[in-house]
């Protein structure tokens, strides 16, 4: 008979004999999960970057500082691109009574290509979506250019050589942005007005916009066409790298996503493992009968392996389909959540689950599985032949490294692969020795101390050493994985919602004259708001780095290259500002040495590094220092932020303002109007909507995390229930032999209790601790959350839900045995 077929026969046996039930379902439900949380993952990753896309305004965002050529804008079309441009600039918009810098925007039919647009009739009135963009003739404003020129719906406003009737109030613009422009009071105007203002002029600094929008394949096609043919001046923008407030949540978001499939992936492998034990266990008698019979141990394990891939192909396929099956389900319940219908899932994460199920089983059951074939032919008279424990350790190490290399490739994150499978390699370690040295010392208690039956369970527990001291780091290493999901999330997410506080700054003041520093501080105190922490700002562009000229045509980073045509603002502090952390070199302080501080992002893309010289031209003279240190700024603070500060004294003298950023409660509206009425040379920025675009995303996203977690819970706790059920033979057996010795029911009941509640008992504290443990790293090193800080109930909950976790799920296994006729369970385990 072919060894295809006879492992087919073995195969089918094997299931009707129910020897491959807990496997199975342990496996089902590995892929099930692994592919569920693929598919939602994948299906939220395209539906967070089509929102993503709506703050772009398209798929694409072209910018230049001239129009664009009609070959790009067609090239976008042959692809069957839709296509919209957009004019930004600044310029002065008045009536008859009062003028106000304000950010013009020209607009053409079709914009936002991606997006939304909400108008209201006039301030302080119901807003709606737009029907289209504003007619000619007619002028869209935001709120506070109404005020600042104190206009009425349906008055004029003039722009240029013209005047435009204030038709409607702008409330919302997905594509708003955070720059300059955006932060200014805004007027939406009809791209067909534009000439007739006159208001672009030869050196007029002007911002030209080109939104692209369609099918990914089509976008990903001009993209590649149209990236090596930006020239000078032209960019291109997309979600990878354009705002850094969205780059920054997605990737933090994203992460969020891949730590639990991490975590699945970790349950699965538990559950397999300990699966394919028991299944090692009960074929040994079989194996020992076959080599008997003149099977060579090579066709044995042949036979064996062959079995199980047949049986990997099939399960895995299974799982894979019931978690396609669970994530449309699950799909309409998330795309309430986003407001917005899912895309239809890549088949990407059907594979990734089909290939983890049959490496989990070939890491974790195949080096089990193939000592099947080494069996000794004695054993069938002896049976204290061939017991595979003692040889455990290396099975479960080859399993541990087909799991530390599957964690690399699904975190697509080397960082968050290494910290994950780190820290879960660590806790491995130190589980192990722990339960030894606990085990060890419940042996060592005196005999009166403890009753008869819990003195049955401790010393079953210590007798299978080796198989309690894998079941302990089993159970660590599944409840820290709970516990991460569960406990550990919850504290990273909050601290993660924080860095985006109510109480955030919501606006900034410019223009501040180094003589009105006194007094602007003075009036936010009798305001009854905080003194403000007003900064110099100084604007220089970058010309030299150690002797050599900086040229942008040198760089190929495109931000790079922007960042060097540019101009910086430059600013000096003796303290070091709020939200920035020095992470090499030293904080120069009040020393009158020379020195810069630089933001560790700008560094990296010039390739600076401390003692590095950097020259600057400020207003036509040049200053030099070298760089002494080196700083991580808190981006999403919306504090003022620099990326290079001076010593104190290295930019006296030069031309500056003042600036600075405070948080403004909603109760003091009045506040703004007051500050300019004192100060009319100030400008105040609002960015509460930008903020409020941020928040709002922020919450969404953390909406899709709590839903894809809780999922990765369910699964996980299944997973580890079935976990539990692997050492059922051997306990089956040993009450058999108990109870035909003359043992009492209570007396089982006490010894069964004893050793789930050590057993549990220890693996709680211990996946507490070690859940902890990991946690703090994930927050701090790979959320760069710097300001979590883990809490104490991790520990307590870890030692409550083991102990009492595990004891249920283990009486709940095994009291049917207890009714169970002792001469029952020896026959059906001989």
């Amino acid at each position: 008979m072919s060894l295809l077929r006879l492992s087919f026969r073995m195969l089918l046996r094997d299931l009707r004999a129910g020897e491959l039930h807990l496997l199975a379902l342990a496996l089902i439900i590995a892929v099930a999960s692994l592919t569920s949380v693929g598919f939602l993952t994948d299906r939220v990753s395209q539906a967070l970057h089509r929102e993503a896309n709506q703050l772009l305004g398209g798929d694409l965002l072209l910018k230049a500082d001239h129009p664009w050529a009609g070959s790009v804008i067609e090239g976008a079309r042959s692809r069957g691109l839709e296509v919209v441009t957009t004019t930004q600039f600044t310029s002065m918009a008045s009536t008859a009574e009062a003028a106000q810098l304000a950010g013009i925007k020209a607009v053409e039919p079709g914009y936002p290509l991606r997006g939304s647009l909400r108008i209201a009739p006039g301030p302080n009135r119901a807003d709606a979506p737009a029907p289209g963009v504003p007619p000619r003739g007619e002028a869209w404003l935001d709120e506070r250019l109404f005020a600042a020129l104190a206009l009425k719906p349906g008055e004029k406003v003039g722009l240029g050589n013209v005047e435009l009737k204030a038709s409607a109030m702008v409330s919302f613009e997905s594509d708003r942005g955070a720059n300059f422009f955006s932060l200014l009071p805004r007027i939406m105007i009809n791209a067909g007005d534009l000439p007739a203002t006159g208001l672009i002029q030869e050196g007029s600094r002007v911002s030209y916009h080109l939104q692209v929008a369609g099918r990914e394949a089509a976008v990903a096609a001009f993209r590649e066409w149209v990236g090596p043919r930006l020239g000078r001046g032209e960019s291109l923008e997309s979600v990878d790298n354009a705002r850094p407030e969205i780059r920054r949540a997605l990737d933090q978001a994203q992460r969020f996503l891949r730590l639990a499939a991490l975590l699945a992936v970790i349950l699965a492998a538990v559950a397999v493992g300990l699966s394919a034990r028991r299944f090692m266990q009960r074929h040994v008698d079989g194996c020992a009968v076959m080599r008997c019979l003149g099977a060579p141990a090579r066709r044995v394990m042949l036979l064996i392996l062959i079995e199980f891939l047949i049986f990997g192909v099939v399960v895995s396929l299974i799982g894979g389909v019931l978690g396609w099956g669970v994530q449309w389900g699950l799909g309409s319940v998330l795309a309430g959540v986003l407001g917005a219908r899912l895309p239809n899932p890549s088949m990407l994460p059907f594979v990734h689950g089909l290939s983890v199920g049959l490496v989990l089983l070939i890491g974790f059951a195949a080096p089990q599985l193939m000592r099947l074939g080494s069996v000794p032919t004695l054993r069938v008279l002896r049976r204290e032949w061939g017991v595979v424990e003692p040889a455990a350790g290396t099975a479960w190490a080859m399993g541990a490294a087909v799991l530390l290399g599957m964690l690399l490739w699904i975190a697509a994150d080397f960082r968050l692969g290494v910290l994950v499978a780190g820290g879960f390699a660590a806790a491995l370690g130190i589980f192990a020795i722990a339960a030894w040295f606990v085990l060890r010392a419940f042996g060592a208690l005196p005999v009166t101390a403890i009753g008869g039956g819990w003195r049955y369970g401790i010393a079953g527990l210590r007798r299978r050493m080796g198989g309690s001291v894998v079941q302990v780091v089993a159970l660590g290493i599944g409840l820290s994985a709970l516990l991460l999901l569960t406990v550990i999330r919850a504290d990273l997410l909050d601290t993660w919602r924080r860095t985006a506080p109510p109480d955030a700054p919501n606006r900034f003041i410019i223009n501040v004259q180094p003589y009105q520093k006194d007094e602007v501080a003075d009036f936010f105190v009798r305001s009854g708001l905080e003194r403000p922490v007003l900064m110099p700002m100084i604007r220089g562009r970058m010309v030299a780095i150690n002797g050599a000229v900086v040229k942008p045509d040198d760089y190929k980073d495109d931000r790079a290259r922007r960042l060097a045509e540019r101009e910086f603002n430059l600013s000096s502090a003796a303290g070091l500002p709020e939200g920035n952390r020095v992470v090499d070199g030293h904080w120069h302080g009040s020393t009158d040495a020379a020195q810069w501080s630089v933001e560790r992002g700008l560094a990296n893309e010039f390739g600076l590094k401390v003692g590095d010289r950097v020259a600057f031209d400020v207003a036509g003279e040049r200053i030099e220092a070298p760089i002494s240190s080196v700083r991580e700024l808190d981006w999403d603070s919306m504090r003022v932020n620099f990326f290079f500060i001076a010593s104190p004294g290295l930019l006296d003298g030069r031309p500056a303002s003042l600036i600075a950023s405070f948080h403004l409660p909603s109760s003091e509206h009045d506040f703004t109007t007051r500050l300019v009425a004192a100060f009319p040379n100030l400008s105040v920025i609002d960015v509460t909507a930008v903020l409020a675009q941020i928040q709002s995303m922020m919450d969404r996203l953390i909406a899709v995390v709590q839903f894809v977690f809780g999922f990765a819970v369910l699964a996980g706790l299944v997973v580890l229930w079935a976990a539990l059920q692997s050492t059922h033979d051997e306990r089956e057996y040993e009450l058999a032999m108990l109870r035909t010795l003359g043992a009492r029911n209570r007396q089982l009941r006490h010894a069964l209790l004893a050793e789930f509640a050590a057993l549990g008992a220890i693996a709680g504290v211990l996946a507490g601790g070690g859940a902890t443990a990991i946690g703090w790293v994930l927050g701090n090193q790979a959320f760069k959350l710097t300001d979590y800080v883990p809490g104490t109930s991790a520990m307590v909950l870890g030692a409550l839900i083991g102990c009492t976790g595990v004891i249920l799920a283990g009486w709940l296994g095994t009291r049917a045995l207890l009714k169970r006729p002792p001469l029952a369970s020896l026959r059906a385990l001989s």
